[in-house]
């Protein structure tokens, strides 16, 4: 399962269920997909075809909802 925590622009804003415990985003547009980690801190951990400017503008968006984001975690995992 993974629930769709929202849609902006080209993205899609997603987790899998029991993927691993460590809080974290995926988002995926027609060009690929990426990974951040949002503990300790907001950053990359994997790129699979985005170009920088893509990664960049995913990242702000990341930044601009990751309270929605964390919400939805704890939401979604009970925790």
């Amino acid at each position: 399962m993974s629930p769709t925590i929202f849609r902006e622009g080209p993205f899609r804003f997603y987790f899998f269920s029991r993927e691993e415990t460590r809080m974290h985003v995926h988002v995926q547009s027609s060009a690929g997909e990426a990974k951040f980690w949002l503990e300790p801190h907001i950053e990359l951990a994997h790129n699979y075809g985005l170009n920088m400017r893509q990664i960049n503008a995913a990242y702000r968006l990341v930044e601009k909802h990751a309270h929605e984001i964390r919400k939805a975690w704890k939401t979604h995992f009970g925790s």
